[in-house]
């Protein structure tokens, strides 16, 4: 599994101005409804639902929120580069500004861990954060993830 196997070009985008988590995982759930075909508002749920077991800010400015949803096919990501940090109640108490949301099927086992792992890797590289902070264009990011060489899961 490779980044570029769960996450699409569309589905990667800069937002200049969030207040909240809860509008943060409804832009998700948008951008998920768009490319994906996911109903946002159980997209958006089922990420709060996640969230509120525990917070899914994993430090150094990342978060990983994701979700298992009724009537996913496969595992698929989201991507958002916050321009303004946002409070996300992480390990390292630093606010967020790299999310990147997974939405698995229900029964996906497996493939979720590993899709989880694989993000997790990616965004634990500084120099993958460094040049997602750097850069403005979707397209850009997109690449950035998806050609990071050796980030692929087991």
């Amino acid at each position: 599994m490779q980044l570029s196997d769960i996450l699409k070009p569309g589905a990667v985008k800069v937002v200049s101005n969030l207040t909240s988590k809860k509008r943060l995982f409804q832009d998700l759930g948008d951008l998920s409804a768009s490319i994906y075909g996911l109903n946002a508002n159980t997209a958006a749920d089922a990420l709060q639902e996640r969230e509120s077991l525990g917070p899914t800010g994993v430090g150094h400015g990342v978060a990983l929120p994701h979700a298992r949803i009724a009537g996913v096919e496969e595992v698929s990501g989201v991507f958002l580069r916050l321009e303004k940090p946002l409070d996300f109640n992480s390990v390292d108490r630093q606010p967020v500004d790299l999310i990147f949301a997974l939405f698995a099927p229900l029964d996906s086992g497996v493939d979720h861990l590993k899709a989880l792992a694989l993000v997790s890797r990616t965004l634990r590289d500084p120099s993958i954060c460094a040049k997602l902070r750097a850069n403005g264009d979707a397209s850009t990011l997109h690449a950035v993830l998806t050609e990071a060489p050796g980030v692929k899961a087991a």
